[in-house]
């Protein structure tokens, strides 16, 4: 199982230096994986998080920097590293634009580039965007079929329900043939089930309010892998990319979210999401960088000995 880690992209207090610091060190552990995510403002009233109550969301969320142009940068001061995105909010951006931006950071980086996409859930970016609620579910898997058209051979040309595509040249096309693996952040059975059929990869969050046990993010990716097999796919070879928003800790936690907590805590889990196949884990701490990089130290040396 490889581990990853996202780099402090969010908030005022971070920085240049302070993702440089954190992808550097990631690199210099070992660790397969970086990662970013999109957020495209902060609205100041309680908002409404996947129908759920208006909540207040996250002062931190009032300053995030873009995933792509943060991947490009750390392309330069990396080496090795993969650079994901958990994830970019695919239906704010036409495919055309999105496929060239992933390809061309696919090309500067080596061909490093791991496309985590989501359908977003916020009105308010929907809004900005000007783009339709409307158009999650049908519109989303038809704009990923958009963006692989991309990828592909020229001429391009793409005729679907929601985006055109005249037959055009389109380029660069990625260095990884037929373009970066896919991951869809997918937190619905709905989602996971349109994920399966679509023969891509799947990147759930460990304690999100739909699955917050152990044994309910093994049964969401259960039922991923049964539609992708239903659909033709074979489901062992498709990733599996579990998110974990929240530390490593020093010490034990009592009351903690999965895969969060004490080393011994995260090993524990880590056992269990062996049985479900998982291939990646990749913890978004919000933490300070120093000890995010000693926190994923201490697994790694457990891991190890």
């Amino acid at each position: 199982m490889d581990f990853g880690l996202g780099v402090p992209t969010a908030g005022t207090a971070t920085s240049p230096e302070a993702i440089s610091q954190v992808a550097v060190g990631a690199e210099r552990l070992g660790l397969a994986s970086i990662w970013t995510f999109e957020r495209l403002l902060r609205p100041t009233r309680p908002v409404s998080m996947g129908g759920g109550p208006p909540v207040t969301v996250p002062d931190y969320y009032a300053s995030v920097y873009d995933p792509l142009e943060t991947l490009a940068f750390l392309a330069g001061k990396t080496e090795r590293v993969r650079l994901g995105t958990s994830v970019i909010d695919a239906l704010f951006h036409p495919p055309v634009v999105l496929a060239r931006r992933l390809a061309t950071l696919d090309r500067l980086s080596g061909g490093r580039v791991v496309a985590g996409l989501g359908q977003a859930w916020m009105q308010e970016e929907f809004a900005v965007a000007e783009v339709s609620p409307k158009r999650r579910g049908a519109g989303f898997s038809e704009h990923i079929e958009a963006m692989r058209a991309v990828w592909g051979a020229d001429p391009v040309s793409f005729d679907g329900r929601f985006y055109q595509i005249p037959e055009s040249q389109i380029g660069p096309k990625p260095l990884q043939p037929g373009g970066p693996p896919l991951l869809v952040g997918a937190g619905t059975v709905a989602g996971a089930e349109r994920t399966g059929r679509m023969g891509l990869g799947l990147n759930p969050i460990a304690g999100s309010p739909l699955q917050p046990t152990l044994d309910a993010l093994g049964e969401f990716i259960q039922t991923f892998r049964r539609a992708a097999e239903s659909a033709g796919h074979d489901p062992g070879v498709l990733p599996v990319v579990v998110r974990v928003n929240g530390p490593i800790t020093e010490r034990a936690l009592d009351e903690r979210a999965p895969l969060t907590g004490s080393v011994d805590q995260v090993l524990d889990d880590l056992a269990r999401l062996e049985t479900f196949g998982v291939n990646e884990v990749m913890w978004s701490m919000g933490t300070k960088p120093d000890r995010q990089i000693a926190a994923m130290e201490r697994l790694l040396a457990a891991t190890r000995s």
